[in-house]
Formats: C-alpha cells, structure tokens, sequence
C-alpha cells in the first residue's frame, strides 16, 4: 500500500491525475488510449449507465451469471432474457458476456465475441463484455483492445485482483465518444482522491501483478487439492475462486458459515457454492478441517466424482453447468 499524502483526503481530485490513472489502465488493460478510458467509483456504479446507451429493447445477458445486469437492464427499460447459448444474444440490442464468467470460470476465447459482435453490426446494437476476473485470466482473451469499434463496452475490476473492493476503483471502456457520454454522466470528481493514487500506483506495478497471478495460480491449485481431498467436486472457477458442485451443499454451505468461512450460494443452482481462496494458513487450516468435519459425517459426499478440472479444462470445460 502506498504511503498516501494527506493532499488526497484534504482536496478535491485533480482532473491530472484522474487523466493519469486513464493513461496508465489504457496502457495496462490495452485500450487505444486514455480517450478510452472511464474510471468510476465501482464497475457496478456503471452498470445502469452502461445500460442506458441504448433505448429500451431487447437485452440479452448470457448466464447465469452475476445477477445485476439482469436487475440492471430492466430498470433500465430493457425487456431481459437470461440466455445459455451465446448465438442467442444475436438477435439483442444490448448483450452482455461475462468473460470470464463468475460463477463457472468459462472463457470465451477472442474471435467468438468479435464473431458475435460482427453478426449484431447490422443492428446498431451494444456488446457489453465484463471482465471483472480477466486480470488472471488467459493471455490474449481481453476485448479492451477492441474498444474503439464502437459497438463494444468492457468493465474492468480493480478492487477483485488487487484484493481492495473497498476501495471502490474500476473502468469502463470503450469508443471516445462513449466514453465521453459515460464520464459526462458521472460528473466531476466521482473517483475519490485515495482510490486515484492508490490505483495509479497497483495498476503501473507490473512486477506485482506478475507475481501475484503466479501465486494465485499455486493458491487455486492447492484449493483444489483441499476439496477434492474432502470429495467435492470442483467443476470451474478462476485462479480467484472455485466453483464446486454437492448434493449436500446446503448443509456444507451452513456448516462452513458456523466454522466462520464465508461461501456463496446460489438459490437457483442449489447444489453450487463458490468458495474463494483463504487468506493465511491459519484461514486454511480452518477450511481443512471444516471440511473434513463435514465429510466424515456426510457420505453421500464420498458418492461425488472426486476430481477436478485440469487447466485446458478450464479453458474449455467437457461439461458447462448451465442448468
């Protein structure tokens, strides 16, 4: 963490150095230039005005997926229809490609969604891809290089691979003058001073980022080993997160929380949970024996194919839970 001078908490952010923090996530994420470049107090703040690029019509979001773009595109006129093949956002004025996906991980190489966005030209319509994980994701799979077309928005996140969601800092990116309509709709200073110098700061670190995406690497690697020691399924996820699949995972989802290890749900995936990475050895010791507490006393869990994906796998899975 850099040491912060009391300027950023006592002033206004100076219009230079939110200029700065554009040019430096440009140069990072690989948009044309910081013309193309939105940061924003949180990718979620942009969300609603993402959504409001385009009258209201059809949307299309390619789930499941993270919920709030559905929610999102509805109040913002849109008609919306979660979708689970990617030819069906086609025919949508607005798209929305999460990539990689949360929860499952699944990648969508590059050419695919240029492929989709070619197919949806014709329509004048929007191409919004997420890449709220594309920070450990596969080299070459981001679209921000591809901005200046027009027709594509991408979200990045800084706060999940730096660890500092609190911080609320992400980015919209896009053709200028998208961009320029989106920061017009923010107004001034909407990134606060700390969230500036502290991003400027993490995002030029590349020696960093570097070492952090090689340990989280070995860290997912030694999750996995966790569970599938306890009998779960590990069926997607990135190098953030796992996503594992049990007949039992509402009891393991309850029995983890009493053991102070906090995992998501999902009410219309019941037999999912996705469980992120510990964050000291004493955070993995618990998450051990919790879950071998829980299989030896569980063995319906012993039942479960005890395996999980390998990292070609991952890039392609043989089996994409989408129902």
């Amino acid at each position: 963490m850099p040491k912060l001078s009391s300027d950023v908490f006592a002033h206004l952010p100076e219009p230079a150095a939110l200029d700065r923090l554009a040019a430096t996530a440009a140069t990072v994420y690989g948009a044309p230039s910081r013309h193309h470049v939105v940061p924003a107090p949180g990718t979620q703040i942009l969300l609603p005005l993402v959504m409001a690029l385009r009258p209201p019509g059809r949307a299309a979001v390619l789930g499941p997926t993270y919920e709030e773009f559905s929610r999102v595109a509805r109040l913002a006129g849109h008609e919306v229809a979660e979708v689970g093949d990617i030819g069906q956002l086609k025919s949508a004025d607005l798209a929305v490609v999460v990539n990689p996906n949360n929860p499952d991980g699944w990648i969508f190489n590059k050419r695919e969604l240029l492929d989709l966005a070619d197919a949806r030209r014709h329509r004048e319509g929007l191409l919004v891809i997420d890449e709220a994980f594309m920070d450990v994701g596969p080299v070459g799979t981001s679209l921000c290089g591809e901005v200046a077309r027009g027709d594509i928005v991408v979200l990045r996140s800084f706060g999940k691979f730096f660890g500092l969601g609190g911080l609320r800092l992400g980015f919209a990116l896009a053709a200028p003058n998208i961009a320029a309509r989106l920061a017009a709709a923010l107004g001034p200073w909407a990134v606060a001073g700390p969230a500036i110098a502290i991003g400027q700061t993490a995002l030029a670190d590349a020696g960093w980022s570097k070492t952090m995406r090689e340990r989280l690497e070995g860290e997912a690697r030694r999750l996995d080993a966790v569970l599938v020691e306890a009998g779960i399924e590990v069926v997607g996820g990135t190098s953030l997160f796992r996503l594992v699949r049990t007949p039992v995972a509402d009891r393991l989802f309850l029995h983890l929380g009493r053991a102070g290890i906090l995992v998501r749900r999902f009410p219309d995936h019941p037999a999912w949970l996705r469980i992120g990475l510990p964050g000291s050895e004493a955070a993995w010791d618990r998450l051990r024996v919790a879950l071998v507490t829980f299989s030896s006393s569980h063995r319906s869990l012993a039942e479960a194919p005890n395996r999980t994906t390998g990292p070609d796998e991952r890039l392609n899975p043989p089996s994409r839970p989408r129902t």
